[in-house]
């Protein structure tokens, strides 16, 4: 391509500050360094975690920076060394590396990876150090190895999954983090069985994803539990079969479930960050076998809490990253899972906006009717 080895200058939003509205313009992005990808991002979505950052709550959040990290593009060029992908690929960037030599990816035993963490983690890339955006030579942080809400952005090679050319990037792009994830707590993490029951805490993009999930898997009850009945509707298409509101009942919330499934559930997802829901999400499983993972990504320095005794009497207490899914191998196993339509992705969006709208979008986030909303970056 013509801007090959050349700077592109091009429109993103920038978070100059917490809290801040996000400011579309003019940045420049560098050429990829050996081991980089520089990617046209074409649609990108919004996810709370995005939000997390902005709001100056994240310990490891930067500023100024580029948030977003659910996204879809092409592949514009490659640095020194790239042979994974070439100009021309599709692909989705992905915040969980995979690199397939670190003692995490060599171990078998989970999807993270650590060979750029290291510089993800402080907003830069792997090879130098340095941020590969700039504003009038004003150097603007990375945001969890991504930085989506960008016309081109810089990546490491091991974060970038290449999919299927005929997949719609404008609905694909879910795939970056939200879906997956709720798909695979239940495939990958909680692993669970035909006849399980299963109770959802949060019945938000990610929640609705478990339900999803646990519904393929063949769960024979699926409760969903929300404050908000408003999204207790649109859950049933998801797979939730019943509703539990907290705020209509006196009990403690695991109290009610347990009264309501004999006993208890057989596994349980916290996809909210709330650590008292954590708990109760935890004490609603069935005593000897009961199964809780933790989806939602809590405040930094809350801690959880409960009493020995619920783990010393077989339950378990457990966590996910991305669903448990390894990001470059299983992202485009999605994809084409998406293309067969044996997974939902069309029915999370339920916004459409242009990049210059991205405040407007934030808002929407905040709204109960909001699910995922998707910008289109070059209109």
């Amino acid at each position: 391509m013509a801007t090959q080895g050349k700077v592109i200058t091009c429109k993103a939003a920038v978070a100059w500050e917490p809290n801040k509205p996000l400011s579309v313009e003019d940045v420049d992005v560098a050429p990829p360094q050996n081991g980089e990808v520089r990617i046209k991002i074409l649609y990108a979505a919004l996810c709370h975690t995005d939000a997390y950052t902005w709001s100056g709550k994240d310990p490891e959040g930067l500023f100024p920076c580029i948030l977003g990290h659910e996204a879809a593009g092409i592949v514009e060029s490659v640095g020194e060394g790239v042979t994974s992908v070439q100009p021309g690929d599709h692909v989705i960037p992905c915040y969980q590396a995979e690199c397939g030599e670190c003692k995490f990816c060599k171990s078998g035993k989970t999807n993270l990876c650590g060979k750029v963490r290291s510089a993800t983690g402080v907003g830069v890339m792997l090879s130098d150090r340095k941020s590969r955006f700039s504003v009038n030579g004003k150097p603007i942080y990375h945001f969890m190895g991504t930085s989506t809400f960008s016309q081109y952005t810089v990546v490491h090679d091991v974060s970038v999954a290449k999919i299927d050319p005929n997949a719609p990037l404008e609905k694909v792009c879910l795939l970056g983090c939200g879906v997956p994830t709720g798909l695979g707590a239940v495939w990958n993490t909680a692993k669970v069985e035909a006849g399980s029951i299963v109770a959802v805490f949060g019945l938000g993009t990610v929640g609705l994803a478990v339900a999803e999930g646990a519904k393929a898997a063949g769960a024979s009850r699926i409760i969903g539990i929300d404050i908000d009945r408003s999204k207790f509707e649109r859950a049933k298409n998801f797979g939730v079969t019943e509703f539990v509101n907290p705020k209509e009942h006196e009990k403690p919330i695991q109290q009610v479930i347990a009264d309501l499934t004999d006993g208890g559930v057989d596994y349980s997802f916290e996809c909210i960050g709330n650590v008292s829901v954590m708990r109760a999400a935890l004490e609603c499983c069935h005593k000897g076998w009961g199964t809780s993972v933790i989806v939602g990504v809590a405040a930094s320095g809350q801690e959880i809490s409960t009493r020995p005794f619920q783990l010393v009497t077989g339950r378990v207490w457990k966590g996910t990253a991305f669903g448990g899914f390894k990001s470059r191998s299983q992202v485009p196993w999605l994809v084409d899972k998406y293309m067969k339509k044996e997974i939902k992705v069309d029915e999370y969006i339920t916004h459409s906006l242009n990049l210059a709208d991205i405040n407007k979008a934030f808002d929407l986030l905040h709204e109960g009717g909001c699910l995922r909303c998707v910008l289109a970056l070059h209109v």
